[in-house]
């Protein structure tokens, strides 16, 4: 794990040199698992993100954006009672436990001085926030809430005393010197690095494996050296934050990882490097929960429409022997003087060959000639009325395939205000229940809310991730002369930039965009067209998001989510 004793030990400093003695000015909920403080410190405002979440569990300061819910959860608002308004005073750890206490001062609601303390527990699916009372112990409550049934060692509810988790009685690896590292490793057992973390608080796996790899040849004397050498570096406060990526998997830690092999980005801070590290990461993973159950309704209905597809164009194979029945109903006709009832075939001259060749034509042993005749027209007659329709059946069933091959892609970079202007669509569109007809009176649809970056030369760049924001950015908030651009046949974003002769560089980086919010993200090369909003057209009737266009241009580009990132926080 990425998150360790020693990280947290490392963030702890980070925050209470930024965060000591600040007010907390603001207290949001965005997430079921998340709560952002904004706290006023050394003139500032910075957001401090706590994160209980089961596989992004974290304590941060962030620049990120969060949409929070147009009515507080309870534990916000029980926060805000406690917390908001209050002094910041005091950030450390437990030993060298992933906890993290804040140190909360402030007035009750008769005036007195209280004392709350505000304890985030980072441990994976059991991570917790915790609103503790000091003066008494008392827990006012905890964004999850965990029994004796659950927890025989102790009770997370309100009410209850607060009481930490058992302890793991190691070392304290700040305090070990070589003599201490070497009489905890058995070197005949092997396994040093599980050792490592088997003796010591706060290492981790990934921080014993660096021990072990930096060490060269691990014995008795290059492993206890190299472990204090690495614990000095942390105490010391000799950082350079990191994200290490390796055969498409990222890693972050307090300084580069030797033993991890492939590209290295650096950060000045703890809380910047996560910013970039959990960029859409934990955002993707809500909108998975949240849109589970749209995401696979898309799957379904374009699956169901690719089967259809195939069927239809299997009906239309057959149907395209119209001519074939044609030609024995008219060469059955020509010969109804050779054709006896109860005949299985008759092979008759076929004057359609030039080379005056015969045809064996299949018969009903139950019907007469002429109605064996009268059977081949009738079915040349549906087969010939069949292709219309078949065609026009398979031309609409591609159409909806496409629709949600876009939807899918769509609800797979969507955030959580996205996914409800999918579900309204696909309501509207008839594919769904309307939830808010279930409720009464309909919420009148407010504006969709684009995406804003800006290019290096700080021209906006707006980005519709759905059908309704590209409809509302193209046809409604764009300028005839502003610049449009989307990945060449490929489902994708519609993007605009604000300007009507952007540079060269700007239209580069807009395509960038365009192509990562695209089917095409994790592709290279990626062809986006660009053209003037006035060469952009949507067709009467068409779907939602579809348009078509000319005079367009073409540039190449290959999506870079640092890139990205860039543009979003300028």
């Amino acid at each position: 794990m990425s998150f360790d004793g020693l990280f947290t030990k490392a963030m702890v400093l980070e925050l209470s040199r930024l965060l000591k003695g600040g007010r907390i000015n603001k207290v949001h909920q965005p997430y079921k698992n998340e709560v952002i403080l904004t706290v006023r410190a050394g003139g500032n405002n910075h957001k401090l993100l706590l994160s209980a979440h089961p596989s992004y569990a974290r304590v941060q300061l962030t620049t990120e954006a969060y949409d929070n819910p147009s009515e507080p959860p309870m534990f916000c608002m029980l926060l805000r009672k406690h917390i908001e308004g209050h002094i910041l005073e005091e950030v450390y750890q437990i030993e060298n436990d992933r906890i993290i206490i804040f140190e909360i001062k402030g007035r009750n609601e008769i005036g007195d001085i209280s004392y709350k303390q505000l304890i985030i527990e980072i441990m994976g699916k059991h991570s917790n926030i915790i609103v503790v009372d000091k003066t008494r112990n008392l827990i006012l409550d905890s964004i999850k809430h965990i029994s004796f049934a659950v927890n025989s060692h102790r009770a997370i509810l309100p009410g209850q005393a607060y009481v930490f988790p058992p302890e793991q009685h190691k070392q304290n690896p700040f305090m070990a010197d070589e003599e201490d590292v070497l009489r905890s490793l058995d070197f005949n057992a092997g396994k040093l690095d599980r050792q490592l973390v088997q003796q010591f608080a706060g290492v981790s796996p990934l921080f014993a494996k660096e021990v072990i790899y930096t060490s060269g040849l691990a014995n008795r004397t290059t492993v206890p050296k190299q472990f204090v050498a690495l614990m000095k570096k942390i105490e010391g406060d000799e950082l350079q934050p990191a994200i290490m990526t390796a055969e498409a998997r990222e890693v972050f830690y307090l300084f580069p990882l030797e033993h991890i092999k492939g590209m290295v980005k650096t950060f000045s801070s703890l809380s910047e490097m996560l910013d970039r590290f959990y960029f859409g990461k934990a955002e993707r993973d809500r909108v998975k929960q949240q849109g589970h159950d749209i995401e696979r309704f898309i799957s379904n209905e374009k699956e169901k429409n690719e089967k259809k597809i195939e069927k239809l164009e299997a009906t239309l194979k057959d149907a395209q022997q119209a001519d074939t029945f044609q030609r024995y109903g008219e060469l059955l006709t020509a010969n109804l003087y050779a054709v006896k009832k109860g005949m299985k075939e008759i092979e008759v001259l076929n004057y359609y060959d030039e080379a005056g060749g015969t045809i064996k034509i299949p018969l009903d042993q139950r019907k007469s000639p002429s109605e064996n005749a009268q059977k081949y027209f009738s079915k040349y007659q549906k087969a010939k009325n069949a292709i219309l329709i078949v065609n026009e059946q398979i031309a609409h069933a591609k159409d909806e395939a496409a629709y949600f091959d876009n939807l899918l892609q769509q609800v797979q970079s969507a955030s959580p205000k996205d996914l409800q202007e999918i579900r309204e669509e696909l309501a509207e569109g008839g594919y769904i229940r309307d939830r808010q007809k279930r409720g009464g009176k309909k919420v009148q649809n407010a504006k969709p809310v684009l995406d804003l970056f800006q290019s290096s030369d700080h021209t906006e760049i707006l980005v519709g991730k759905n059908n309704k924001q590209n409809d509302y950015l193209t046809n409604k908030l764009a300028a005839r002369d502003e610049i449009w651009l989307h990945t060449k046949d490929i489902p994708g974003s519609h993007v605009v930039i604000r300007s009507k002769e952007p540079i060269e560089q700007t239209i580069k980086e807009a395509a960038m965009l365009a192509a990562y919010f695209s089917k095409a993200r994790n592709s290279s090369s990626v062809p986006v067209d660009y053209t003037k909003v006035r060469y952009v057209k949507k067709p009467s009737g068409a779907k939602p998001g579809f348009v078509i266009y000319d005079h367009q241009q073409t540039v190449y580009v290959t999506p870079d989510e640092e890139l990205v990132l860039n543009l979003k926080k300028s």
